[in-house]
């Protein structure tokens, strides 16, 4: 019991600890990419709308405040020192649900390699799980102070940019490792095994979003992994939490709202670059997923963003 306790309030003084070096970095509500590429620092001010975006391979930490996530029918919260492990792109939803200008939501991003992966796991083979378990899209665990503590390394490393390309490729080597030893270990294993369905289905919805505007047919995608219609199906939702045609609807219409943000297209233009033929079909779409048509939408997020 004193051994738990005790690690309980290092892991707290530890994410006390990451919590300023992030906000001394982040000292603006916003999206604070830094010098490391894999490294985003996050603050928010207020509490946020949904926000839809793509999560890639890598770790969302959050330092300060807290976070809820949607993918699917699947909904995880997580607050200080908890962690989220995403193993394969999928489109998600997140709004933060605690943050104020005194103590704003503060979190952190780091993306991670397949092939780093599996270039360091191939070091340390007698860490791998015995059991495997299936490949989920997203592991929610808490932290150790070990990961905790390299996490403030890697981001100390920004106040001497000279060294950051001879340490922070190590600092990430040891948090991948200490990832592999921990509780999200089962996962980033899983990305090691070449073989089995989850793979497989990763591997479709890696192709999906790189041709989410191609005409899909649900047939072709299921030969392509050696798999029946019917159980290239039932694999996908397992693995998903949704259907082939939902994912690439998602993935449309979030590229579509990025396209109309970053590069003010028109929402005609839009729905025409991310694959839809009928721009009414599209608007319709568009309203069921963000709650409002294209116009209405971008306006309101814009205005939404500036107040955070």
């Amino acid at each position: 019991m004193i051994v738990q306790e005790t690690q309980r309030t290092k892991t707290a003084a530890c994410t006390a600890l990451l919590a300023r070096a992030v906000q001394r970095i982040a000292s603006t509500s916003g999206d604070h990419r830094t010098a490391i590429p894999e490294l985003t620092l996050y603050r928010r001010n207020r509490p946020s709308q949904p926000v839809h975006c793509i999560y890639t391979l890598g770790m969302a930490v959050t330092v300060q405040g807290s976070k809820h996530v949607l993918l699917g029918d699947a909904e995880l919260s997580y607050g200080p020192g908890q962690s989220l492990l995403t193993t394969i792109d999928l489109p998600v939803s997140y709004h933060i649900t605690r943050a104020t200008a005194a103590e704003p939501y503060l979190g952190i991003m780091l993306t991670f390699d397949r092939n780093l992966i599996t270039q360091v796991a191939s070091r340390i083979e007698t860490l791998r799980p015995e059991k495997r378990t299936p490949l989920e899209p997203l592991s929610l665990q808490r932290l150790d102070a070990s990961v905790l503590d390299a996490l403030h390394r890697l981001i100390q490393l920004l106040g001497e940019p000279q060294l950051i390309p001879q340490l922070a490729p190590l600092i990430q080597q040891e948090i991948i490792i200490r990832l592999l030893s921990g509780p999200h270990a089962p996962h980033l294993w899983n990305l090691v095994n070449d073989a089995g369905p989850t793979q497989q289905i990763a591997r479709a919805v890696g192709w999906m979003r790189e041709h989410f505007a191609d005409e899909m047919r649900v047939g072709e995608l299921a030969e392509h992994a050696n798999m029946s219609l019917t159980t290239f199906r039932q694999h996908f939702r397992a693995v998903t939490g949704m259907s082939p045609v939902q994912l690439q609807k998602l993935l449309r219409l979030q590229e579509a709202r990025q396209l109309m943000l970053d590069q003010k297209v028109s929402a005609g233009s839009a729905s025409a670059l991310v694959g839809y033929e009928s721009a009414s079909h599209f608007t319709r779409e568009y309203r069921r997923l963000f709650g409002a048509p294209p116009h209405t939408d971008i306006r309101r997020f814009v205005s939404s963003m500036r107040r955070s």
